[in-house]
């Protein structure tokens, strides 16, 4: 009888010390420790602590919803069973040192809505699974050097209000399912490797405010839709080789603050635009040499 009393008692220490966070989802993060050094994180965890105390995760009614692990030296991969962790709301891994790639499992992140591994070292292309993430309102992944191109499953993130994807090494053309993208409102592309034209689609993607672009590889005239983004505020399309006249419809964009259309090769008046425009506050469309100064948006997120 004292035994059973005594076993009883350690099941509900046991209990008292970890919560009901399942099985699973705790074996998901030993995982995310073991496999990117978590005895050298600033920050680390003792996983003989209840897990509700482990640095950065967040849990609600006993499901782990949160990660944040900004600025905390994890080095090494995203591991597999990160997919296990089928409750997550937020993941923030911004400026660290992970490698590798977002593995495939993360399609299992039905209620993913937003996932920031920005500054950090992935160097592997998207994966398809990417747009399995259904809630994904926020991606951020700049400041890698992920290459590859981008899958045309972005398409699906029809709930994705914010896209960064500057400073890496993505290629090839821009999926035409961009325009499916029907509440993105930031775009941010820049300083990458991507070709061929911007697809005539992207003006489906009516909540626009912000196109950045700039130090790429796009070319060709640019599609007259991209009149019909009537909220747009910035348009940054220098360093490219675009060429041609720009749409008639320009004017439309009457909300436009920031016209960066240089070092392409547009043709005609252009410096009158900037009479047609009445809130435009930056507006630059001249050629400089390759040791000019490029004027960019972008800046780095401290988020």
């Amino acid at each position: 009888m004292k035994t059973a009393k005594l076993t009883l008692l350690l099941c509900f220490v046991t209990l008292l010390s970890f919560g009901n966070v399942s099985t699973k989802e705790k074996e998901a993060l030993k995982d995310l420790y073991n496999s990117t050094n978590g005895a050298l994180w600033r920050t680390t965890w003792d996983l003989n602590s209840p897990v509700k105390d482990w640095h950065g995760v967040v849990v609600k009614d006993d499901k782990v919803i949160e990660l944040n692990l900004e600025f905390n030296n994890l080095r090494g991969k995203i591991p597999e069973s990160i997919g296990d962790l089928v409750y997550l709301k937020h993941i923030n891994f911004f400026r660290n040192k992970i490698s590798g790639g977002l593995p495939s499992t993360i399609k299992s992140l039905k209620s993913l809505v937003t996932l920031n591994v920005a500054f950090n070292m992935l160097n592997a292309p998207l994966p398809n699974e990417i747009g399995d993430l259904e809630s994904l309102r926020t991606l951020k992944l700049f400041m890698n050097t992920i290459d590859g191109e981008i899958p045309s499953t972005i398409g699906q993130l029809t709930n994705l209000n914010t896209l960064e994807l500057y400073n890496n090494q993505l290629s090839g053309e821009l999926p035409s399912t961009v325009g499916d993208l029907v509440n993105l409102q930031e775009m941010l592309l820049s300083s990458n490797k991507f070709s061929g034209k911007l697809p005539a689609s992207i003006a489906n993607a009516k909540d626009l405010k912000v196109i950045s672009v700039f130090d790429n590889n796009f070319f060709g005239t640019l599609p007259n839709s991209i009149c019909s983004l009537t909220k747009l505020e910035e348009l940054v399309l220098s360093d490219n080789a675009f060429y041609g006249n720009l749409p008639n419809g320009m004017a439309s964009l009457t909300n436009l603050k920031v016209l960066l259309i240089g070092n392409n090769d547009f043709k005609g008046e252009l410096v009158q635009l900037k009479n047609q425009l009445p809130n435009l506050k930056q507006f630059d469309f001249v050629n400089i040499s390759s040791q000019g100064t490029i004027v960019t948006l972008d800046t780095e997120d401290d988020n």
